[in-house]
């Protein structure tokens, strides 16, 4: 899951109460609807600080509630207001996620690219915008592993 840090970083969810917080504003369908259909309670996250000096993963996190709307489509003082979108007729859905640890450092995106075994990751495929994006077992080991 990518975020720009100077709007929510790994320090921000550190801080959340109780560690938690909702990850709202997707205004993407293919993400949004991976965040729909198949997050799962439990499934493990790399949190990605995008749009900085140093991009790069900074930590863990953990999905701790399934898809369900995001209440700020509804919202018109919201900046990510979407008038077609309804709470009888949703068209954004969000995951809460919890805050497991930050790295000592943050895995770059250099040093990411400079590994041979992640070449395949969708983070690194040119042009890929999304901000959820599937990592395999495979993959996350590496990361750790990084660490």
């Amino acid at each position: 899951m990518k975020s720009e840090p100077d709007v929510f970083g790994i320090d921000d969810l550190r801080n959340a109460p109780d560690k938690t917080e909702h990850w709202d504003g997707v205004r993407n369908y293919q993400a949004r609807n991976m965040m729909r259909d198949d997050m799962k309670v439990g499934d493990k996250v790399l949190f990605y600080h995008s749009n900085c000096k140093e991009p790069g993963i900074a930590g863990l996190a953990k999905v701790v509630r399934e898809g369900y709307p995001d209440h700020t489509s509804w919202d018109p003082e919201s900046k990510y207001y979407d008038p077609k979108s309804t709470p009888d007729n949703p068209r954004w859905f969000m995951v809460d996620i919890k805050f497991v640890r930050k790295f000592k450092r943050v895995i770059t995106l250099v040093e990411l690219k400079a590994h041979p075994l992640l070449e395949a990751m969708p983070l690194l495929r040119r042009g890929n915008r999304l901000s959820i994006m599937p990592v395999t077992q495979d993959q996350w080991n590496i990361v750790v592993g990084l660490t």
